[in-house]
């Protein structure tokens, strides 16, 4: 299966099962499920980077562990809206997963700004030291960049009269 647009891939996932959320760093990869009504993102685990194949291997784990049905990942756009080269590195992820598992939809969300918006809820609305700031800002960006998505496919679906 390609890597689908929002769309495509919100048509692509079984009722009632979930799915997961990326956000890949230069050392950790921040993971995020939803619940199976497809309406609530949750962060979920953060795994540390080693070889691709272990790190894939760890979320195929993870995944399978929720029978999550499709993965998103964040696709850090700059501002002007172009692509830099850590979208590149995330494209080249999703390719990457597609290789070992062909059958599992993945699509790419816009993350700008997420890990600052997380960072700023921690601070100010949750005084979170900076220590554990670490620990749980990647696998929150994650949420914040499923939850994204998980809108915006409640709203193609609500466009085209389907319940969701």
């Amino acid at each position: 299966m390609p890597v689908l647009d929002i769309a495509e891939f919100a048509a692509a996932i079984p009722d009632y099962l979930p799915i997961v959320g990326l956000d890949p760093g230069e050392k950790t990869i921040g993971v995020a499920v939803s619940d199976v009504t497809l309406t609530v993102a949750s962060p979920l685990a953060l795994i540390k980077k080693t070889k691709f194949s272990e790190d894939a291997a760890t979320l195929f784990q993870l995944m399978g562990s929720r029978k999550a049905a499709g993965i998103v990942i964040g696709l850090p756009m700059n501002m002007d809206g172009t692509e830099g080269v850590r979208c590149q590195s995330n494209r080249a992820l999703g390719r990457n997963l597609l290789r070992l598992q062909p059958h599992i939809p993945i699509t790419f969300w816009d993350e700008r700004l997420s890990t600052a918006a997380v960072t700023r809820v921690l601070i100010e609305e949750h005084d979170v030291n900076r220590k554990r700031r670490a620990e749980v800002v990647d696998k929150m960006a994650a949420a914040w960049i499923l939850q994204g998505a998980l809108e915006r496919m409640r709203g193609i679906a609500e466009a085209a009269g389907k319940g969701f």
